[in-house]
């Protein structure tokens, strides 16, 4: 009988980290993602402690946006367009979905910026996967 050569695995070709350093690792992208529900269900607890950004462009907000989301296209983030905006609040960029990298951009604008940021996963898709409400301009 033929032994075979083992066959190649995706899923093993590197191995998993410590546990201590998937737990910081897995910590880490917590402290800088959140997923549409978790938004939601602060959002029906009164939560204030955080800022929806839309970070698409005025005509697709005014189409369709995450009720009390501001709009604030990626592009044109700079310090006079967020002179507005708290430094004390946590800012959740969203976007399209897991398509658009509109929000993972206007995160890093804002970080830069000097803000505390979260970027929702998955955008306003993901919102509406979810079930949730979106209303329009």
């Amino acid at each position: 009988m033929a032994v075979s050569a083992p066959r190649f695995s995706a899923v093993n070709e590197f191995l998993p980290l410590s546990q201590e350093e998937a737990a910081r690792h897995f910590e880490g992208k917590l402290r800088l993602e959140v997923d549409p529900s978790d938004v939601h269900a602060d959002i029906e607890k009164g939560v204030t402690t955080f800022i929806l950004i839309d970070t698409r462009s005025k005509a697709d907000y005014d189409r369709e946006h995450i009720p009390g989301a501001i709009n604030l296209p990626t592009r044109q983030m700079n310090a006079q367009t967020t002179a507005h905006l708290p430094k004390d609040r946590i800012l959740v960029t969203y976007c399209f979905g897991l398509m658009c990298n509109g929000s993972t951009k206007g995160a890093l604008n804002l970080a830069k910026l000097g803000f505390r940021v979260k970027e929702m996963s998955s955008g306003i898709e993901g919102w509406k996967y979810d079930g949730f409400s979106t209303e329009s301009t």
